[in-house]
């Protein structure tokens, strides 16, 4: 991949310094893994930090026999920066959702790569913080009905993730188990949510495709900011 897409594919290095990236390039390595696959096992945490090229993944927590999706990510995004400043155990693993590809870069390496480019290391700040930005607006209507959280995650995997339409965005069809886990509702609320959402014509699901297309995002907007 040549530094003009990398850059312009991942957020975090849009502005960096080009001699970075191509020497970031040229420690990475290239990862495939099928739909189902684990992507990252829980022992593994602190050893990278992976980039989504394309595909989607989730996090999930382990908990004895008790497995929870905390988060789903896709194109463009990356997992593993905050393992490689934290020596502790992980319960968590990261899964393939659909196909995916990854470039990863050793921890000690990425770390240099910091080091390297000022510029990169405010960026990846500003990516922390914003992440946590949206943890604290989960949290802030975590005691919101139902609908709206589950509008607020579809909203924000499409602003994240999607691929824009007309009227809305494309995204990958998740899991509807997954997407109760990070809404923080049951299984049976998220079903009849999206049965209801559908049924209004804001969305429709392409199983042949494994696609969810939101077809009215200003109305999903409007329902998660209620």
């Amino acid at each position: 991949m040549q530094t003009e897409a990398f850059s312009e594919l991942f957020p975090l290095f849009k502005g960096a310094n080009p001699e970075t990236l191509e020497w970031l390039l040229s420690v990475a390595v290239k990862h495939e893994y099928p739909a189902d696959r684990a992507v990252v096992m829980e022992d593994a945490w602190g050893n990278a930090v992976y980039f989504v090229v394309s595909g989607w993944v989730k996090v999930r927590r382990l908990s004895g026999d008790e497995v929870v999706t905390l988060a789903i990510l896709g194109r463009g995004d990356f997992f593993g920066e905050m393992a490689i400043l934290d020596e502790s155990p992980r319960a968590n693993d990261v899964i393939a959702l659909s196909s995916v590809r990854l470039i990863s870069v050793s921890a000690q390496r990425f770390i240099q790569t910091l080091f390297k480019d000022p510029q990169l290391h405010h960026r990846m700040l500003q990516l922390m913080v914003r992440r946590l930005r949206q943890t604290n607006q989960r949290y802030q209507i975590r005691h919101r009905p139902p609908a709206v959280k589950l509008a607020n995650t579809l909203v924000e995997l499409a602003e994240n993730y999607g691929q824009p339409t007309e009227k809305g965005a494309d995204i990958f069809n998740i899991p509807f188990q997954d997407l109760a886990d990070v809404t923080d509702i049951s299984l049976e609320e998220t079903t009849k949510i999206m049965d209801k959402i559908m049924s209004k014509g804001w969305m429709n699901i392409d199983e042949e495709k494994q696609m969810i297309h939101l077809l009215n995002l200003k109305h999903l907007n409007h329902l998660s900011s209620q």
